[in-house]
C-alpha cells in the first residue's frame, strides 16, 4: 500500500495493530479522523492517554477501576460469600449485564495454555489462593470459557483449593462447548448463572477424574 504521506503511514500501521483491524480499515478510520473536528479527534487520543495512564486494577478483585477497590468490591450489597472466577473484564461486563448475579469476581488475566506459554504464574490464581484461605469465601463459581483451556484452569484451581472446605461450581452448560463467555446472549448467560452445578459432576462428565 502506497502512501502520500509518512504521518499517515504511521496512523494507519499503528491503527492496523488493534485486533481485527486490516491495513484498509486502519486507512479508512484514519482518514475518516481527518475529516472530522481537530478538537474531536484530540478528545479521542486524549482520553485514550487518560486509559493507558490512569486506570488501576481492582486490588480485591483485579477488575479495572478508577480507584483502587472498584465498584463491584466496594458494594456493601454484593455477597462477598461467593466469588465468580473469570478470564478477563469483558466476561465481568457479560455477567453484570444479565442483572442474574450479586456475588463478587476473580478476574484471573487469561487461562492457563502451555501452547501459548500462559502458565498459573502468569494468572492470578496465587492471589484467588490465598483469598480462599481467609474463611470468608464459601463458593467459588468456575464461569471460563467451555474450551480444553478453560476445563484445565478450572481444574487446577479445583485442585489448590481442595480440602479448604469451599463449595465449588461450574456455570450450566447453557453455553456452547468452544464458546467464548462474552459471545453468550444475556438471558442464555442468566440462566446458567443461577442453574450452576456442582464442579465435581463436571469433572466426573469431562476428561478430568477425580483420584
Amino acid at each position: 500500500m502506497d502512501f502520500s504521506s509518512k504521518l499517515l503511514e504511521n496512523a494507519v500501521y499503528e491503527i492496523s495493530q488493534l485486533p481485527g483491524i486490516g491495513k484498509r480499515t486502519a486507512l479508512r478510520l484514519a482518514l475518516h479522523l481527518l475529516k472530522q473536528p481537530k478538537d474531536q479527534t484530540s478528545a479521542l487520543s486524549n482520553s485514550l492517554l487518560k486509559l493507558r495512564e490512569e486506570i488501576k486494577f481492582c486490588s480485591n478483585c483485579h477488575n479495572i477501576s478508577d480507584v483502587v477497590l472498584c465498584e463491584i468490591c466496594a458494594n456493601p450489597k454484593r455477597d462477598e460469600s461467593i466469588v465468580c472466577v473469570v478470564e478477563d473484564i469483558r466476561d465481568v461486563m457479560a455477567i453484570e449485564n444479565t442483572g442474574q448475579y450479586r456475588g463478587l469476581y476473580h478476574v484471573l488475566g487469561g487461562r492457563i495454555s502451555p501452547m501459548e506459554g500462559v502458565g498459573p504464574q502468569n494468572l492470578t490464581i496465587d492471589s484467588l489462593v490465598n483469598k480462599s484461605k481467609e474463611g470468608i469465601i464459601k463458593e467459588l463459581i468456575f464461569a471460563l470459557s467451555s474450551t480444553m483451556e478453560g476445563d484445565t484452569t478450572n481444574f487446577y484451581i479445583y485442585k489448590q483449593i481442595e480440602g479448604m472446605g469451599l463449595k465449588t461450581s461450574t456455570i450450566a452448560r447453557g453455553i456452547a462447548v468452544g464458546d467464548e463467555l462474552e459471545y453468550a446472549d444475556e438471558v442464555t448467560l442468566g440462566r446458567s448463572i443461577l442453574n450452576r452445578v456442582p464442579f465435581e459432576n463436571s469433572l466426573k462428565l469431562g476428561s478430568f477424574k477425580l483420584k
